[in-house]
């Protein structure tokens, strides 16, 4: 501290009028104070080489920005500064003096009178302006409280801060100096200090900086506290936990802990593991002795052995030996038909009997519509064949991981649906049914799923599938897949090249019949409890359902109405009533209603410009009517039905073949430039789509123009080029049991799918004739009738709107998915 008079002397000493103004960037000296400070800015140190002599006074001011930035000399105009005395200089290496200021009072820079080499300011002192005493000393009060307070919690400000400042509460001026040069302030609050005159507003400010500060040191000191409690407690526990070790070892007891790492180091040796998976489960298994068990890791670790030990990697369906006879005596005990399905596991078992082990399990891919048989036929393939069964349900996956599994870092991590199912199962060699392969969702934000299932379903890879969350190769070889599917195509070609492909297509009314007496009837029968004793079908009833309510591929409409007559019976009987019920044809109307379907045979009348063709769809085969209509107008062709692409160009190419035959089907020219023709699929709502209807669209548009009658005791299918060729199709097998469900006995086809005609049931061929072209001229001969006469012309076209051949009612067009595509 300066002498008392030491002080009145530097206030009341002259200034000279200009100084040579130096700028500081990271510190300033207040008036009364002593500072050292290290120049080595390019106008300073030209500043100290140009007045060497001892004594120098200069204009301290405050410059803002970056130390890289250059100085602006004219924008301290106006600026509140500090005159400063330099008493030692000290040279240092790299181009930079020491110097020792002295402050000694407040002064304001008017002009500048030079900038170059270093700046020369015109100052006048400063003028300050008292504090209001009434509020002085509750200000200077709430400083040394503060400045208290802030030495407590913060250990770079000295404790002698709060003593400094009460001993000069006498000048509150040097006080608040005071208070800026000891609490560390920023450079930015240190000059907003220096250029505040009024002493009120200089205290006020340092106030509002102290009591931030204070503030936020208190929420520093709990942090710490806290943190401090937390490290004891540790500690703490570290130390009773130490403690308890040694106890547990003086009485002869293990660590819980490292008592579960060796039950499971023990695990891992009884369950012979692969050297690679269970050098990796020992691995784990040191992991997690070194964590805590209240940790979360342990947990993660604990679950993933768990996982690693409970999966079958060597266990399998204990051997026994196959007796082919009596495999394919409980195949046809569970199932009707299916005969090339059966026939695949027979030749599959053969193998593994043959070779004496179990060589890689076929990729089986059941195609057919709903309805059919395909997932129970998977569950009687595993009970055949002594194997362990399990469904997966893939419909609607639509994240890679759900395959693959989740890898480890997520929370809630799990293995993928294959890990899954083999962990229930608890062998290798299961029968693993992926229902609904189909209707699985890909190449969205979350991956493909479909293509995860390329490792799976390949025999020459699955042997090291690679689960994200085991991260181990596991061995599927020895699984035998069976996969369900509606519709092949909507399987990535990838994938589907990896599958063998058994098609299940419908049944037949006569099929339908003997599943009914063998499977649904007694099921059903016990499921209602009922008995045979109270309710009796017959052939002719079961068949009339079939035909005349269930006209489909395959069995649940048919299952759900013989399951609504057992139904009524059981209400009756629940009432009291006795007596068997005779099922007839009457009482079937009695209690379904009116039949869905009608009698095929009135709709078999020809008409000119009606065609039944035959489509494929998902659901099965079906039949699909095509319309075409000749109207006065100028040569315009109108296609409606909501076609595809494909039909749209199959129209195009049947109109200008009929326009090339039009001398031999009689056509005149003039039909063509005068009249409109209109060609319309029904079922408007239903997309369409494919080639094979080319031969019934053909018909159609040369039955219209020429105005003869098209046989309707007839389907048809088949491509037709430019030229009149008739092409291959495909699902005949699909098309000709959908044409023998609707009643029709005879059907036109293309030449080179003849030997398709096999996959067709030997009872369907029997009964319906087949009629093999190979070009459209032949169509047109067997299926155009002659002209009619114009006085029998009515009786020949009934009126517009006739429905297709055995399909009346609204809701079975409906159900048409006439995706006429091969």
């Amino acid at each position: 501290m300066a002498k008392p008079q030491r002080k009145d002397d530097i206030l009341k000493s002259e200034l000279p009028p200009t100084l040579p103004l130096m700028a500081l960037r990271s510190t300033i000296v207040y008036p009364l104070g002593t500072i050292a400070v290290q120049m080595g800015a390019p106008e300073n140190l030209a500043l100290l080489r140009a007045h060497e002599e001892p004594g120098l006074i200069v204009a301290l001011v405050v410059a803002s920005g970056d130390h890289d930035e250059p100085i602006d000399s004219q924008r301290f105009h106006g600026r509140v500064g500090v005159a400063a005395r330099v008493h030692e200089r000290i040279n240092l290496p790299g181009d930079t003096v020491q110097i020792t200021l002295q402050g000694l009072r407040r002064i304001v820079v008017d002009d500048m009178e030079q900038t170059e080499p270093y700046p020369i300011a015109h100052v006048r002192a400063a003028r300050e302006t008292p504090a209001d005493p009434a509020e002085l000393d509750d200000l200077v009060a709430r400083i040394v409280s503060a400045a208290e307070t802030l030495a407590e919690l913060v250990d770079r400000i000295p404790d002698e801060v709060p003593a400094i400042l009460k001993m000069n509460v006498s000048d509150p001026g040097r006080f608040a100096d005071l208070a800026a040069t000891n609490m560390n302030f920023r450079i930015a609050d240190k000059d907003e200090v220096l250029q505040r005159l009024d002493v009120g507003q200089r205290l006020r400010f340092i106030l509002t900086r102290l009591e931030r500060e204070v503030a936020r040191a208190r929420v520093m000191e709990d942090v710490k506290r806290q943190t401090e409690i937390k490290i004891e407690q540790h500690q703490r526990e570290f130390y009773l936990r130490q403690q308890l070790r040694a106890i547990q070892a003086e009485l002869g007891e293990a660590d819980p802990g490292e008592k579960e790492a060796i039950d499971i180091l023990k695990k891992i040796e009884d369950a012979k593991l692969p050297e690679k998976v269970a050098q990796e489960a020992r691995r784990e298994t040191e992991r997690m002795r070194m964590l805590s068990p209240a940790s979360s890791e342990y947990q993660v670790v604990r679950t993933y052995l768990d996982w690693v030990l409970s999966l079958p990697w060597n266990k399998q369906t204990g051997e026994t030996d196959i007796d082919l006879a009596k495999v394919e005596a409980s195949l046809d005990a569970g199932h009707y038909g299916l005969d090339e399905a059966k026939e695949r596991i027979i030749e599959y078992l053969a193998v593994r009997k043959l070779r004496g082990g179990d060589p890689h399990g076929p990729i089986l891919c059941f195609v057919g519509p709903p309805g059919t048989g395909k997932t129970s036929l998977g569950a009687a393939i595993g009970k055949a064949i002594g194997r362990d069964f399990y469904r997966i349900s893939v419909g609607g996956v639509r994240d890679e991981a759900e395959i693959r599994g989740h890898r480890r870092t997520y929370v809630g991590a799990m293995p993928g649906l294959i890990i899954q199912a083999l962990r229930r199962v608890g062998v290798k060699d299961p029968v693993l049914m992926i229902d609904e392969i189909d209707k699985m969702s890909g190449g969205g934000p979350s991956g493909d799923p479909t293509a995860a299932m390329l490792e799976v379903l390949d025999p020459a890879q699955n042997n090291a599938f690679v689960d994200h969350y085991l991260n181990l190769p596991f061995d599927l070889s020895q699984c035998l897949f069976i996969c369900t599917a509606n519709n092949l195509y909507d399987i990535p070609a990838p994938l589907r090249d990896r599958m063998e492909v058994i098609k299940i297509a419908g049944y037949t009314v006569e099929e339908k019949v003997e599943i009914a007496w063998r499977y649904l009837l007694p099921r059903l029968l016990e499921e209602h409890g009922i008995s045979d004793k109270d309710i009796q079908f017959t052939d002719e009833s079961l068949s009339f359902i079939s035909h005349r309510y269930s006209r489909e591929a395959g069995l649940r409409n048919f299952e759900r109405n013989l399951a609504a007559i057992m139904r009524k019976r059981a209400r009756k009987k629940a009432d009291g009533e006795e007596g068997a019920w005779v099922i007839d044809v009457d009482k079937v109307e009695e209690v379904l209603g009116i039949p869905r379907y009608a009698v095929e045979e009135a709709e078999k009348v020809p008409e000119v410009g009606v065609v039944t063709g035959l489509a494929w769809t998902s659901t099965g085969g079906d039949i699909m009517l095509i319309e075409a209509l000749k109207m006065p107008g100028s040569g315009r062709l109108t296609v409606t039905g909501q076609l595809g692409d494909v039909m749209r160009e199959s129209v195009d190419a049947a109109y200008s073949y009929v326009r090339s035959r039009a001398g031999q089907l009689g056509i005149d020219d003039s039909v063509f430039r005068e009249n409109d023709l209109h060609i319309h699929l029904p079922a408007g709502a239903i997309p369409k789509d494919g080639p094979s209807a080319g031969i019934t669209i053909t018909l159609a548009i040369a039955s219209a123009l020429s105005g003869r009658p098209v046989r309707r005791d007839v389907a048809m299918t088949g491509e037709v080029t430019l030229r009149g060729k008739v092409l291959e199709i495909g699902g005949v097998k699909e098309k000709v049991l959908a044409a023998y469900r609707s009643g029709l006995r005879e059907v036109i086809m293309p030449k080179s799918n003849e030997k398709d005609l096999r996959e067709v049931p030997e009872e369907v061929r029997k009964n319906m004739a087949f009629t093999f072209v190979d070009k459209m001229d032949e169509v047109l001969h067997l299926a155009l009738l002659p002209p009619v006469p114009e006085e029998l012309a009515d009786q020949v076209q009934p009126e517009t709107g006739a429905g297709l051949a055995g399909v009346t009612s609204r809701e079975d067009r409906e159900e048409q998915v006439a995706r006429a595509g091969g």
